[in-house]
């Protein structure tokens, strides 16, 4: 173990022993870029994954897609989605695409199986398979595909790097992080479209201005309001019944929102402070990001004792057995003592 290791955000106990540590990294930063809190090195580059989905989502709004394509405040939520294929979701998406003359098979997204269990136990009952409609990125991708159709650019292909759309969105996240898009290194993502390696800290100043867009030009203000607007008031939509994200979002009704990204990514908007939180824990593990998301969170001391409650129930702490018994728990690395 090295020195410059990051600290330990999540511990899993068995018994009376430590059975797995989790490191990782987190910071709170406001608008302008400053730092509020931080653990670990915040200065790496990781990838948002989807954590940045919101910020993807300006360009839709920016271009005037979504008034072209008269988008509800749901459909902009979708836009940001992790969802979880149910048929709120996928019902969504294919209207929006019907309404731009486009069908699920102009999504180059991929298909996967619903991430709801019922959702996917029915499609099997049905003898169905899934669809990239059923994809958690759908919404995502058909604000791409409605920007693209807005604008008069190829629809096939946009998920490529050097599409209009993909340059579009990723300047525009560069801008919002504070960073230069050309000196970005990238890979893909597993819905296929570029995903740019952002140091943690430039990802909580980018999410930072949904929380606080008073220093944005007034056409972008716009849109990063708009887009807390939208999924304060659908939380559902930007993942699904059974999502942390959406459950959080909605127990604390407008005073955060929380958005997941794969391989242990979380980021937070506070809109009430003009803060946000980003986090990765390193070995991409799900239940020690929510565990640490949840301690970060309550060591800021933004929300009242009441929200940390209500998101305390919604986290699970207990480690249980086949049985059901609990016989260990997953807590707050010894990174949070302090």
């Amino acid at each position: 173990m090295t020195d410059d290791a990051n600290p330990v955000l999540a511990e899993v106990t068995r018994g009376p022993l430590v059975e797995s540590w989790h490191r990782g990294a987190a910071v709170a930063v406001d608008a302008t870029g400053k730092r509020v809190r931080a653990w670990g090195d915040v200065e790496r580059p990781i990838y948002p994954r989807s954590a940045n989905k919101p910020l993807q989502a300006i360009a839709l709004l920016e271009t005037g897609a979504a008034a072209r394509w008269g988008l509800s405040d749901a459909e902009v939520a979708l836009a940001c989605a992790s969802h979880h294929g149910e048929p709120r979701h996928t019902e969504a998406v294919a209207a929006w695409l019907a309404r731009c003359g486009l069908g699920a098979d102009a999504l180059e997204c991929g298909a996967h199986a619903p991430y709801d269990e019922a959702t996917a136990a029915a499609l099997i009952r049905a003898g169905q398979a899934p669809s990239a409609l059923h994809n958690n990125c759908s919404g995502k991708h058909t604000g791409f595909l409605a920007t693209a159709a807005h604008l008069g650019e190829p629809t096939r292909g946009y998920i490529d790097v050097d599409h209009p759309v993909q340059r579009r969105v990723a300047r525009t996240v560069a801008e919002l992080c504070g960073l230069d898009v050309a000196r970005l290194p990238f890979g893909i993502d597993g819905c296929g479209i570029p995903t740019y390696a952002l140091p943690l800290e430039a990802l909580a100043r980018g999410m930072a201005q949904l929380a606080d867009p008073s220093l944005l030009a007034p056409e972008r203000a716009a849109a990063a309001r708009r887009i807390v607007r939208a999924i304060t008031a659908n939380p559902l939509m930007i993942g699904g019944t059974d999502s942390l994200a959406s459950r959080a979002t909605a127990a604390l009704d407008g005073a955060l929102i929380v958005k997941s990204g794969a391989e242990g990514v979380y980021a937070a908007v506070l809109p009430a402070a003009g803060w946000a939180v980003a986090l990765k824990i390193d070995d991409g593990t799900p239940r020690a990001r929510d565990c640490a998301l949840l301690a970060v969170l309550a060591r800021l001391g933004v929300l009242d004792t009441a929200q940390i409650a209500r998101l305390d129930a919604l986290v699970a702490s207990e480690l249980l057995n086949r049985a059901g018994r609990a016989i260990g728990a997953v807590r707050p690395g010894p990174a949070f003592d302090a």
